[in-house]
């Protein structure tokens, strides 16, 4: 995760050996990656955020043509297209000019291209970009596959709510520095089962709510939203419900009292003060 211009996709080519790193070693399958270990490289399938591809040539020329590129035989090659073609929903498309196909198609083709050679690093920059909504969750069905195989996925993408499903770790990305890489419970604080995100909604606005809901005990990271607002509390059931009656008492006109998960679009607007370039 990162701002524009944080340096991920920067990372992601050197990764790659598309670009060459000024410090550091990037290590893959216990071997040090150099521009030139072709035998190491053939490990790595990168998709950037606009596959490059051949207009004049169909979906299939064109995953046949990589497939050669890869020294794989014509009949591994057909298989292996057919095979993605269907799990990429494009089997309809097989036969049709990519210069005529969507952004969303032209993105698929990207990925069938990427997972052809069976690497073991899949590399994926944003790459939900152009899929409608449908495409959207199919994919995550699709990286979920890829990781219940064995391979190892790195993901840069826009699009939160997928990498909450996707991902077992975050790294969250600044100025070209990794600021944080840790598991995606801890970055969300879904490891603190004690504490609990509450959203209250009221059935008028109240005035100086915020002031008075955090100086209670126990309340903590208060929130105004449109309709009323969110802070974090004890998640125990007991506590909740004397919060509650405590709200009450206090005559606030409570008209939901709703706990809530930290999603990762939230821990990543706090963890990066909410920085936009």
């Amino acid at each position: 995760l990162g701002a524009n211009g944080a340096g991920k996709t920067t990372l992601m080519r050197t990764i790659c050996g598309l670009q060459t790193a000024h410090r550091g070693d990037v290590r893959l399958l216990g071997e040090t990656l150099t521009p030139r270990a072709n035998g190491l490289l053939r490990h790595i399938g990168f998709t950037p955020d606009t596959p490059p591809l051949y207009d004049g040539l169909t979906v299939r020329q064109f995953l046949r043509f990589i497939g050669r590129q890869y020294e794989l035989t014509a009949d591994d090659t057909d298989e292996r297209i057919d095979l993605w073609l269907e799990k990429l929903w494009l089997s309809e498309k097989a036969d049709a000019k990519i210069k005529g196909l969507s952004r969303g198609m032209r993105q698929r083709i990207g990925i069938a291209r990427t997972l052809l050679p069976n690497p073991a690093l899949v590399v994926l920059d944003e790459p939900a970009a152009g899929l409608d909504p449908s495409g959207r969750v199919q994919f995550r069905n699709l990286l979920a596959d890829l990781r219940r195989q064995g391979k190892a996925l790195i993901v840069s993408s826009h699009v939160l709510s997928d990498l909450a499903e996707q991902c077992t770790h975050i790294g969250l990305m600044n100025s070209g520095r990794l600021e944080r890489f840790e598991p995606i419970a801890d970055f969300t604080g879904a490891h603190r089962p004690d504490r609990c995100r509450y959203r209250i909604r009221l059935a008028k606005p109240v005035s100086g709510i915020e002031t008075t809901l955090r100086d209670l005990p126990d309340v903590s990271d208060v929130s105004l939203e449109s309709d009323g607002l969110t802070l974090e509390a004890a998640s125990d059931p007991e506590k909740a419900s004397l919060l509650l009656a405590l709200l009450i008492r206090m005559n606030l006109p409570v008209a939901a009292f709703t706990p809530v998960a930290v999603n990762l679009e939230e821990a990543y607007l706090r963890a990066s003060d909410g920085r936009v370039r």
